[in-house]
């Protein structure tokens, strides 16, 4: 197998991805909405920026995601009192459920992912991604004009 760090990363995330995806038509949602259910659950009520901001997503996509959510009944809008030209986005009941259920598939690859790996190993692997993204996250933000 290549050693190049892109491709590992690369195939480690799409074996991830297509496993916890096999069951996303069960739950009712569509790729990358249940992370949004899981956020606004651990979070409560928010905005869209927020949520864009959080996953590093476009607001548009946000967006669609939310409008797709919210016809589902995973999430409701409901409009901010603090700044009534801005909605707040709210998990329902089902969205709770749907984004347990999805913790859950998710919990279990990361069992047979890290399969034989010692605690320590798990930790230090978890402080290397850290690192690897808040390296690229600094090198982005200097390239911003």
């Amino acid at each position: 197998m290549e050693r190049s760090f892109h491709i590992l990363l690369y195939r480690a995330f799409h074996i991830q991805r297509k496993w916890v995806r096999s069951n996303l038509q069960k739950l009712g949602v569509g790729a990358g909405q249940p992370k949004l259910l899981v956020y606004l659950s651990a979070h409560g009520p928010c905005h869209q920026k927020q949520l864009a901001d959080y996953f590093d997503v476009d607001p548009a996509n946000v967006s669609r995601m939310i409008d797709s959510l919210e016809k589902g009944g995973f999430v409701l809008r409901k409009t901010d009192e603090q700044n009534r030209r801005r909605d707040l986005v709210e998990v329902t009941e089902r969205g709770r459920q749907a984004g347990e259920r999805w913790q859950e598939q998710c919990r279990e690859v990361e069992e047979i992912m890290l399969r034989g790996f010692t605690p320590e190993e798990k930790l230090r692997f978890s402080d290397y991604l850290v690192r690897a993204y808040q390296n690229i996250q600094e090198e982005t933000g200097r390239e911003k004009p």
